[in-house]
């Protein structure tokens, strides 16, 4: 039990370390001078764009839970499910173990009205669910229409074989869009069940998990300048396979992994260039959000400290 305890978080800090030195060395060279002409250079245009995109993901991240709602049969007012949304992700992003961190503020929100341990085990699979299949039908088109992707990373997967990798993802995804129109019996897996929804909640899962993504490949997308750059589309395969390597690796808020795949995804362009991207996204897309996840967690809290006063006083 106690091996289990430790493990995770040795493999998070070996993961930082590592890759804290891998970036170093990949920046070697690198002055934070240019890091800050990179930044001032940054059209006020560029930094309204980003924000706006940083709008997008997190508004197609409150409908996540509302498209869980929606498959559990519950109705919770909008602005709730928003807030309770934001604080999550916010505060999952930053801290990692998104299943527990996320687990605990949506259990606290949502008990409140009415679910039960059960039905908030659900919401929260299937959130994590609609993030999976967003990612890899993103990543499968990325795969099909642009597979020399794969060369930014080395010698990773042929052409080919990089092309047929994206066919199969989304193939997979086809089958469960399938599964929900035939209205397939749930699929077990071990002890694991996949039940198909309705086609409208699947139609919506895909909906928001792409928007999601989208969104926050925008933010980096914006903040790069002109020179160098490789287009959106590229920038979206490059995060896709970064916040993809950041999460696998159960490092909080993907710390040093996030910086390392993109800068080597984006050889061509000035590392001053790409970190200050990097900055941006997390100054959008973590920090702020971070804070305010804080506040509306202390709000909230001390409104149940209240209510639980005045039941007792009653």
């Amino acid at each position: 039990m106690k091996l289990k305890r430790y493990f995770w978080p040795m493999v998070a800090t070996a993961t930082i370390v590592l890759s804290v030195w891998l970036l170093l060395r990949e920046l070697r060279g690198l002055s934070l001078e240019n890091v800050g002409d990179s930044l001032a250079a940054i059209p006020t245009l560029h930094w309204a764009m980003a924000g706006a995109c940083t709008l997008v993901a997190y508004g197609a991240l409150a409908g996540y839970d509302r498209v869980a709602l929606l498959h559990l049969g519950k109705r919770i007012n909008w602005l709730f499910i928003t807030v309770c949304s934001f604080t999550t992700y916010a505060l999952s992003h930053n801290i990692g173990a998104s299943v527990v961190s996320g687990g605990v503020v949506r259990y606290r929100a949502y008990s409140t009205k009415g679910l039960s341990p059960a039905e908030i085990g659900l919401l929260i699979a299937f959130c994590s669910f609609t993030f999976i299949l967003g990612t890899v039908t993103l990543i499968g088109l990325v795969l099909v229409l642009d597979p020399d992707i794969v060369k930014r990373f080395g010698d990773l997967l042929p052409m080919t074989a990089s092309r047929a990798t994206g066919a199969f993802l989304l193939f997979l995804v086809a089958l469960y869009v399938l599964g929900s129109v035939m209205r397939f019996k749930p699929l077990h897996i071990g002890r694991f069940a996949i039940v198909y929804p309705s086609l409208h909640v699947t139609l919506s899962q895909l909906a928001v998990g792409i928007c999601e993504l989208l969104g926050a490949a925008g933010i980096i997308y914006f903040a790069l300048p002109d020179a160098g750059n490789p287009g959106y589309f590229v920038v979206l395969g490059i995060f896709l396979m970064s916040f993809s390597a950041a999460l696998i690796s159960h490092v909080p808020g993907g710390l040093g992994v996030f910086e390392l795949v993109f800068v080597m995804g984006l050889p061509d362009m000035a590392d001053a260039d790409v970190i200050a991207a990097l900055l941006v996204f997390r100054l959008f897309y973590l920090i702020v959000p971070f804070i305010m996840a804080l506040v509306v967690v202390l709000l909230f809290e001390r409104s149940r400290f209240r209510s639980d006063r005045a039941s007792e006083d009653t």
